[in-house]
């Protein structure tokens, strides 16, 4: 049994070169694409999966909006798989380090505010002034609106971190228990065993939201901002 609790969060190396750019091109890989007519089950159900949700965050873009569809599918497929992955025993998520969620947080948000600013300038200057504020007000929300939409990028990557490391923790806490009280106690074993099983779907859940969610607040900020 692994005696520190968050080793499964260290940057894996191969020969002491760190591995993780490897990990993270893996899940691509795993996308499968056809070169025929007539798709086989497994794409045909992938794009059964892909259509709705891009549908679902598309609906509310105009067209210049829709110029992301491919960036935001391909993201939430990305975070989707990479979450998946990391739920297979001895391996690692890349989505628990901050700095990779920050490195996909920040450009794509940074992308949307830079489009804002270039396309529709007023209207992205009235966000940090609502309308009919006091004039007293005006310097201290001009300050909360600013730290509000530089926090942002921040929210996005502190929150899938948070998620998907208190996951992982729960699971690694809960399964150690089971390998403990398998000498111990066999009823208690089962139950302890039962509510890993469950945890481990909720987890397969949270996987899945999380990359919606990711995804559809990038949206949410583009659509603000086009």
């Amino acid at each position: 049994m692994n005696e520190n609790l968050f080793a499964s969060f260290i940057a894996p190396t191969i020969l002491g070169l760190p591995a993780a750019v490897l990990i993270i091109l893996f899940p691509p890989l795993l996308i499968p694409t056809s070169k025929y007519l007539i798709n086989n089950r497994l794409i045909t159900t992938q794009q059964w999966l892909i259509k709705p949700t891009s549908k679902q965050m598309m609906t509310m873009h105009n067209t210049k909006g829709r110029t992301w569809s491919l960036m935001l599918v391909s993201l939430i497929i990305f975070i989707a798989t990479t979450n998946l992955l990391g739920l297979l025993p001895h391996s690692f998520t890349p989505t628990t380090q901050l700095s990779m969620n920050l490195a996909m947080a920040i450009p794509l948000w940074a992308g949307a505010v830079i489009m804002g600013f270039r396309s529709k300038i007023k209207n992205a200057l009235a966000h940090f002034l609502p309308q009919g504020t006091p004039t007293p007000l005006i310097p201290m929300l001009v300050i909360i609106e600013t730290i509000s939409l530089l926090i942002q990028p921040m929210a996005l990557a502190v929150r899938l971190t948070a998620n998907i490391t208190a996951g992982h923790l729960l699971m690694h806490l809960i399964g150690s228990a089971t390998l403990a009280m398998s000498t111990i106690n066999l009823p208690s074993t089962l139950i302890i065993f039962t509510i890993l099983i469950l945890l481990t779907i909720l987890e397969i859940a949270v996987a899945l939201i999380q990359a919606y969610v990711f995804t559809l607040l990038v949206s949410l900020y583009l659509h603000d901002n086009t």
